[in-house]
């Protein structure tokens, strides 16, 4: 699932291509991924002929803001991604007018296409369908319950270690449970968790009333540290993201534990282990991470 790293890097990548474009009709092969309003000829309607004033990332959501007090929310779920480009239907499946990374066969499930008035195209590229779509009043989306329950984001300069022990402090599970609990703290998922846990030397199964003052500040400079990377790399493309163009993310270069499993241990050699709990995977060091 794209988390942090990898929506922020769909926004910067889009704020540069599609800001003041307005949307000029739209297609789906999948109309169940439009969650708001639910008729998808309603969402057409009074989709056209809104202009993208804005775009921003709360959490794992990537938010239009649309002329006419409007939002547009798109979250990618477990294998969704946003791409920019031309594209023409043929035998039934859109294909890129243009050769070049838009082409990866990650980007070839489009269920959802929009037209911009520039003769440019907006689409989601989804295999499993999971990703949701939802237009609006902006006033509702930032009063809904959903948005507002949804913890602080680890990147603003606010996000203080105070705060960050604040957010933990009434939690009694286990550690990476927590940390990937959106209304803790938002953005982070599996991915992102396993590697600040690694490079904090903490056990991901560790109970947080277990964790000391020094393993909170390690863990909480090793949040920030991860999650700076993936932003800067372009995010984790190790399965389904792509970037707005089409092309991987970098992080891959980065990564210490997540998928690892077997590997050697980039700090110390014994091999990356996982387990599951909570319908998860973890990996992790059984070495320098110990419970």
């Amino acid at each position: 699932m794209p988390e942090l790293p990898e929506v922020e890097t769909t926004v910067r990548g889009l704020n540069s291509k599609v800001l003041e474009r307005t949307f000029v009709d739209v297609w789906s092969d999948w109309e169940k991924i439009i969650k708001k309003p639910k008729e998808f000829s309603q969402f057409k309607k009074e989709l056209k002929d809104k202009k993208i004033k804005r775009i921003w990332r709360r959490g794992k959501n990537i938010i239009f803001d649309l002329s006419d007090d409007y939002s547009l929310l798109v979250h990618q779920k477990m294998t969704g991604h946003l791409l920019y480009g031309d594209w023409k239907l043929e035998s039934g499946m859109w294909k890129p007018k243009i050769k070049g990374p838009l082409e990866d066969p990650q980007n070839k499930f489009i269920h959802l296409l929009f037209w911009l008035d520039n003769g440019k195209m907006l689409t989601l590229s989804d295999l499993r369908k999971f990703a949701k779509v939802e237009f609006q009043k902006t006033k509702e989306l930032l009063e809904s319950k959903e948005f507002k329950i949804l913890g602080p984001e680890p990147l603003e300069k606010d996000f203080t270690f105070e705060k960050f022990k604040e957010a933990l402090k009434k939690k009694k599970e286990k550690i990476k449970q927590v940390l990937m609990d959106q209304n803790v703290i938002a953005g982070i998922g599996n991915i992102y968790s396993n590697e600040a846990l690694w490079h904090a030397k903490i056990h991901p199964e560790k109970n947080i009333a277990k964790l000391n003052e020094k393993e909170l500040k390690l863990l909480y400079q090793a949040i920030k540290k991860v999650l700076e990377l993936g932003v800067k790399l372009g995010g984790e493309s190790f399965s389904d993201y792509r970037k707005p163009d089409g092309s991987k993310g970098d992080f891959d270069t980065e990564r210490k534990a997540y998928k690892r499993e077997g590997q050697k241990c980039h700090r110390c050699g014994a091999k990356i282990k996982r387990i599951k709990f909570s319908g998860r995977s973890a990996f992790f060091c059984p070495n320098c991470q110990k419970l």
